[in-house]
């Protein structure tokens, strides 16, 4: 455990390759990082893309193994009994992602006109 400068009074929690910062909090402890593979000392996002699962830190996007996620996903359980936090049946199957960005859904937010239908014409008669 060491201290962590880009959260106050933040503490650096490694273990199997994988990291979170944790603050003190009355009665226990909390998150102020979520779980992440480490990547040059920086707790790296677990990201979704649907297809593949990605560990995005602030200079790097890498494709996550199996063994990474497995780390992952037995460091946030034994985190979780060790600072009293909920642990979810969902989140206990397996290792949820921070961010989801599916290609099939990216640009949909975006409203377009609707297109002119055929029976429609152009201009006045």
């Amino acid at each position: 455990m060491t201290a962590f400068a880009g959260v106050p009074d933040g503490m650096l929690v490694t273990k199997h390759g994988a990291g979170a910062v944790l603050v003190g909090r009355p009665g226990g402890a909390a998150f102020a990082v979520r779980p992440g593979w480490m990547v040059r000392s920086e707790v790296g996002l677990l990201l979704d893309r649907g297809y593949q699962k990605f560990i995005k830190s602030s200079q790097y996007e890498i494709p996550a193994s199996a063994a990474q996620l497995q780390a992952i996903h037995a460091f946030t359980e034994e985190l979780k009994q060790v600072t009293g936090a909920i642990s979810l049946y969902n989140e206990s199957l397996g290792t949820t992602s921070d961010v989801y960005e599916y290609d099939r859904l990216q640009g949909r937010e975006v409203e377009t006109a609707a297109a002119a239908q055929p029976w429609e014409l152009p201009g006045e008669h």
